[in-house]
């Protein structure tokens, strides 16, 4: 019986033995610990802005319900770089074999980019328009108006109606 426990502590102390020779890679991220929120939101009028609260900029995009009203996007009129926009200002407009509908801001803040891509291929708003049809990045100067949009379910309540 005493040469089982033996046997056990021996080998009990020579894996303490082994995990110590073995060096334990670190990812360079684990170093210290960064918390961003990305957060989605909605308007009323069919406009969604994903905002990154670690950069403080808001990529702004039409909802895949308002494309799918639209029809095929054949023309967007995108703002113009430093441009500064209050919530609710227009910023754009898309046109459409359908209609034609203004684009608003869903934030204040200042345009830092837009999607360029659009100039060439409309299409891409009814491809991926939360994707990579996205309109333009705004550097929001009060990041507590995101607070005030819609939430996922709440915008989908809001389209139900």
């Amino acid at each position: 019986m005493f040469s089982a426990i033996r046997v056990a502590s021996r080998s009990a102390a020579s894996a303490r033995t082994f995990r110590k020779a073995i060096p334990v890679a670190r990812a360079p991220w684990s170093t210290g610990f960064v918390r961003t929120l990305v957060t989605k939101r909605y308007t009323q009028d069919h406009e969604a802005v994903i905002f990154d609260d670690s950069t403080g900029v808001g990529v702004v995009s039409i909802t895949d319900y308002a494309q799918s009203s639209l029809g095929d996007v054949v023309f967007v009129e995108l703002p113009t770089v430093g441009t500064e926009v209050a919530q609710g200002d227009q910023i754009g407009a898309v046109e459409s074999v359908k209609a034609a509908s203004d684009i608003y801001a869903p934030i204040s803040g200042s345009v830092e980019e837009v999607n360029g891509e659009l100039n060439g291929q409309p299409g891409l708003l009814n491809k991926s328009p939360e994707g990579d049809g996205w309109l333009c990045k705004i550097k929001l100067t009060d990041p507590s108006e995101i607070e005030s949009l819609l939430t996922e379910e709440d915008y989908k309540k809001h389209c139900e109606s």
